[in-house]
């Protein structure tokens, strides 16, 4: 069995990734510190045949499902802050509106992009993870990248100034 370092020096990005289009970037690196102390915990009793980035990827629905909720029941900031350039250096400082598409999808939908086209899941183990069937999970990245292409529409104009 390969060291547990190995295992996230290989699949920490990915799963990053995965908790931020689930999430959104203020959630997602508490999901994913999440995800590994759980996976940690759990990796010494994993079978020696089981495909790791799924069950890193389940892993990390979970924790995103717990982060939901537990935001759900948190108090809402009242009032709005003034505007101001962000300097964090995290994806929503230089591609906002992405994120805010990504952010209004409906659950199903951005889990279902974010495990397909960020993790590189197949529709089978999405359903696994999401409780659905395969076809579902197809439906669901198709709905979801059919939606973003409208809601966010400068990739698609960089595409056809490229194509130009």
């Amino acid at each position: 069995m390969r060291p547990f370092e190995q295992i996230v020096a290989e699949y920490g990005p990915m799963v990053l990734r995965v908790c931020r289009a689930v999430l959104g970037p203020d959630e997602a690196e508490d999901a994913w510190s999440e995800t590994f102390l759980a996976a940690l915990k759990a990796y010494p009793e994993l079978s020696g045949d089981a495909n790791v980035e799924a069950w890193l990827v389940t892993i990390a629905h979970r924790k995103a499902i717990d982060a939901t909720r537990s935001a759900a029941r948190r108090p809402l900031a009242a009032g709005s802050l003034p505007e101001r350039p962000a300097r964090t250096g995290r994806p929503e400082d230089w591609d906002g509106d992405l994120w805010a598409a990504l952010a209004a999808l409906p659950a199903k939908q951005r889990a279902a992009v974010a495990y397909h086209y960020l993790a590189g899941l197949p529709y089978a183990q999405i359903a696994q993870i999401t409780g659905g069937s395969t076809d579902a999970a197809r439906r669901a990245a198709a709905d979801g990248i059919k939606t973003l292409r409208i809601a966010y529409p400068a990739r698609a104009e960089e595409e056809e100034g490229a194509s130009r």
